[in-house]
C-alpha cells in the first residue's frame, strides 16, 4: 500500500513537472527583468537628461521647457508600462499553463476547448503586435545612447588633440550640438558645448550616470523584446498542435 502511494505520489509529481511551460516560464523571466532594467534606469536616466541639459546646454528654462514636458510625460508612461507587462506577464505564464497541458491530453484527460484555443490565438496576435511595437522602443531607446557615445567619442578626440597641440583654442571648433538632436529648440543658447568645456563635462558624474543608466535601459528594452519574441516560438506550436488535435477530433 504505502508503495502504492509513493508510486502516485511520484507520478503525479512527474507530471506536473511535465506540464510546466519552461519556454513561457524562461520568456515570463525576462520580460520582468527587462520591464525592471528599462523602467527603472529609463526612468532615472531621463531624469539625468533634464538635469545634464539644463545645466550645461542650455541658459533659459523655456529653451528646455518642451523637453522637460516630454520627460515627465514619459516617465508617467513608463509607470503605465510596468504596471501592464506585470499583468500581462502573469496572464502569459497563465496561458503557457494551459496550451502546455492541453497539449500533453494524450498522457492525461485533460481536453482542450473551442473557447479555450480562441484565447490562445488572441494571446498570439496581441503578442505579436506588442513585439513589433516594442522593436520601435528598442530603436527609439538607441537614439540617447547613439548621441552620449558620439559625446564620449568626440571628448576622447579633445583631450587627444589637447596632449599633442600647444594651443588650447586649436581645437575649440570640435563641438556637439544637442539642437542636432533635437534635445533643444535651434533657437536656445548656448545649445552646445565646444572644446574643453566638452571635454569637461564628459568628466562629471551626470554624465557617466546619465550614459550607464541608457545603456541599461536599451539593454532592458532588448531583453523584453527577446521574451516577447522567446514566449511566441512555444505558444504558436502549442497552438498549432491544438489546432491539429482539433480536426482530428480530440476535444
Amino acid at each position: 500500500m504505502d508503495l502504492q502511494t509513493e508510486q502516485g505520489c511520484y507520478d503525479c509529481c512527474i507530471r506536473c513537472i511535465g506540464a510546466v511551460p519552461y519556454p513561457s516560464l524562461v520568456a515570463t523571466l525576462l520580460c520582468y527583468a527587462g520591464m525592471a532594467l528599462f523602467c527603472g534606469c529609463g526612468h532615472e536616466a531621463l531624469a539625468q537628461t533634464e538635469v545634464l541639459v539644463s545645466t550645461y546646454f542650455a541658459r533659459n528654462i523655456q529653451d528646455y521647457e518642451v523637453m522637460a514636458s516630454f520627460i515627465k510625460y514619459f516617465q508617467y508612461v513608463i509607470y503605465g508600462l510596468a504596471s501592464f507587462f506585470f499583468l500581462y506577464g502573469i496572464l502569459l505564464l497563465a496561458e503557457g499553463f494551459y496550451t502546455t497541458s492541453a497539449v500533453k491530453q494524450t498522457f492525461g484527460e485533460f481536453r482542450s476547448t473551442q473557447c479555450g484555443r480562441c484565447l490562445s490565438l488572441t494571446f498570439i496576435i496581441v503578442t505579436y503586435i506588442l513585439a513589433f511595437i516594442w522593436l520601435a522602443v528598442f530603436a527609439f531607446t538607441a537614439i540617447p545612447v547613439f548621441f552620449l557615445f558620439n559625446m564620449e567619442q568626440t571628448c576622447h578626440n579633445i583631450n587627444i588633440l589637447a596632449e599633442t597641440t600647444p594651443s588650447i583654442n586649436q581645437h575649440g571648433w570640435i563641438c556637439m550640438d544637442a539642437r542636432q538632436y533635437g534635445l533643444l529648440p535651434w533657437n536656445a543658447m548656448p545649445g552646445k558645448a565646444c572644446g574643453m568645456t566638452l571635454a569637461s563635462i564628459c568628466k562629471t558624474s551626470e554624465f557617466y550616470v546619465t550614459y550607464d543608466l541608457y545603456i541599461a535601459a536599451f539593454a532592458g528594452a532588448g531583453v523584453t523584446l527577446l521574451a516577447l519574441f522567446l514566449y511566441l516560438v512555444p505558444t504558436t506550436y502549442n497552438y498549432a498542435v491544438l489546432r491539429f488535435l482539433g480536426r482530428k477530433g480530440i476535444r
